[in-house]
């Protein structure tokens, strides 16, 4: 393996993975939990997200202020986030400081207090969250199209919550939702930087050995294949331009047709050079911005393009997005289009995993996504392997109308929006 990941799995089930980078002067930590939006039941909508914020409210040990500064004091940086599988806690400072930043990380992990008034606080700040994002039509599309196409699922709620949801959540439920998942089993730790594997065990494992024993939690798988018609949502707004977002259902992260779909991405929008960003705003200045990109989850995927426009454009621009992925089903891309393809997403990742957040962020995702931390290079050779054919099987297999969903904020109505798709 070129990427020297080391990997410890404590007696209770926790994992401890880092990757030594000599050559860097900072390192990055970070402890993830494999829980997230898509394991939450309909009533528990957002709860991984509002115990996130949580964890940043003070421990046994420690006020919200000094959790914060404990890090920033140290010229650090601290944050977390949460996605349909699981949640994250990071931080990054100078090497020298790494016992600091595990020690703050562990002590939210373990000792969170949860205190009654800062749950009331920060089901304010959530609240405000939430409205927000419908402040942001860019946002606001996305969650629409999340909506549009897993419907009655729960990867189709929104993972702040909802108004409704986060105004039920009390202490005894946000304590036991905890206990029952922020177990040894669903817990991994990652660091990256000029560190020393079995310095960093030793860092750890006495916090997380304390963890108890648990089981990974269950999720609805997504059933289902193809629709008759394309399922639309829009919201009427008025806004100076037009928010288009539309997905088309995809794979899931076992299936290696999903690195003929990266491929198939990169060519669409994933750059400048791409066709999508080439015809749309190069040659017909219908947007100012258009890109794509892809979600890959345990059962099940999609592709998503994305674009801001002008409101009187819409319509073109739809037509032409459904005329350039019909074309690229009709015609496979030509040997010199894969080759830069390939060369793009190889050293997108390659130049990625030059920093340590970005370092913690593979071997947690591998982790709790395969069990084991994927090689960079095992995945490149797959990439090298893909042909014209097989992006074009791909293309053919997911751009068609029954796997697509769009959402739309702006100054249209559903109705246009349906009638123009399925002219």
């Amino acid at each position: 393996m070129d990427q020297p990941y080391r990997l410890t799995r404590l007696p209770n089930g926790a994992r401890i993975a880092s990757i030594e980078m000599p050559h860097m002067r900072s390192v990055t930590a970070g402890l993830w939990v494999g829980i997230g939006g898509r394991h939450e039941s309909q009533p528990e909508c957002g709860i991984s997200h509002f115990i996130e914020h949580l964890l940043f409210k003070g421990t046994k040990n420690r006020s919200a202020r000094q959790i914060t500064a404990d890090v920033e004091g140290l010229g650090g940086y601290i944050n977390a986030f949460t996605t349909e599988d699981h949640t994250c806690y990071y931080a990054r400072a100078a090497s020298r400081h790494l016992p600091s930043l595990c020690d703050v990380l562990c002590d939210m992990f373990l000792h969170s207090e949860f205190a009654p008034q800062e749950i009331e606080r920060e089901r304010d700040v959530i609240r405000e969250e939430i409205l927000s994002y419908r402040d942001h039509p860019e946002q606001h599309a996305s969650d629409l199209l999340t909506e549009t196409m897993w419907p009655s699922h729960p990867l189709g709620r929104p993972l702040t919550g909802t108004l409704e949801s986060i105004s039920r959540f009390q202490r005894p439920e946000l304590r036991s939702f905890v206990r029952k998942h922020y177990n040894a089993s669903n817990v991994v730790a990652t660091i990256a930087g000029p560190v020393v594997h079995e310095e960093v065990v030793e860092l750890l494992a006495p916090a997380l050995k304390r963890l108890p024993s648990g089981a990974k939690p269950r999720f609805s798988r997504v059933r289902g294949g193809s629709r008759n018609s394309v399922s639309v949502k829009a919201f009427p707004q008025e806004t100076e331009q037009m928010h288009l977002a539309m997905g088309f259902h995809a794979f899931g992260r076992r299936d290696d047709r999903r690195f003929a779909l990266r491929l198939l991405s990169v060519m669409l929008g994933e750059n400048m050079s791409s066709r999508l960003f080439q015809t749309l705003r190069e040659q017909h200045g219908y947007c100012y911005s258009v890109q794509t990109n892809i979600v890959t989850l345990d059962d099940t995927g999609a592709i998503h393009i994305c674009a801001g426009l002008d409101p009187t454009k819409l319509r073109k621009a739809l037509i032409m997005i459904l005329k350039e992925l019909e074309r690229i089903c009709r015609v496979r891309p030509s040997g010199v289009e894969l080759r830069k393809a390939r060369d793009y997403a190889i050293g997108q990742t390659s130049m990625g995993l030059e920093s340590t957040t970005n370092q913690i962020m593979w071997m947690g995702e591998s982790l709790l996504g395969y069990g084991k931390i994927l090689d960079p290079t095992d995945l490149e050779k797959k990439v090298l392997e893909v042909t014209p054919e097989d992006i074009q099987a791909v293309a053919c297999h997911c751009l068609h109308r029954g796997r697509l969903g769009v959402a739309v904020v702006g100054p249209v109505k559903q109705e246009e929006v349906t009638a123009w798709l399925e002219a």
